[in-house]
């Protein structure tokens, strides 16, 4: 694997790879489904991790794994949906450093 991963690598890899060994892309409903199990599982690791819960005897805590799992699924709804997600994403940004240029920096609850 490169060391270097652009958004339209991981889209063509995640495309190969269903074709080579998962046969079609589940629906996107199902896959929608998924994203929510997969963000649900996030959740429960940051929840153990950074907030009140504690682990369970035997409990997974991979955060990493979690975060591309939810990576993997999202990748999967964008190939399905013919989605760029390097335009999407810098589409995303520019909108967001144009709304929010001074929005943070103005915000007393930052300071």
């Amino acid at each position: 694997m490169k060391e270097s991963l652009s958004l339209a690598d991981a889209q063509d890899m995640v495309d190969k790879w269903i074709k080579q060994y998962g046969v079609r892309y589940f629906s996107e409903l199902t896959n929608t489904a998924c994203l929510m199990e997969e963000v649900g599982e996030l959740a429960r690791i940051m929840a153990r991790t950074y907030g009140d819960q504690s682990f369970k005897p035997g409990e997974q805590n991979d955060l990493s794994d979690e975060i591309a799992d939810v990576l993997w699924v999202l990748i999967c709804l964008a190939n399905q949906t013919n989605v760029d997600l390097t335009t999407a994403f810098q589409r995303n940004f520019d909108k967001k450093t144009q709304r929010d240029s001074t929005r943070h920096i103005n915000n007393p609850k930052l300071k």
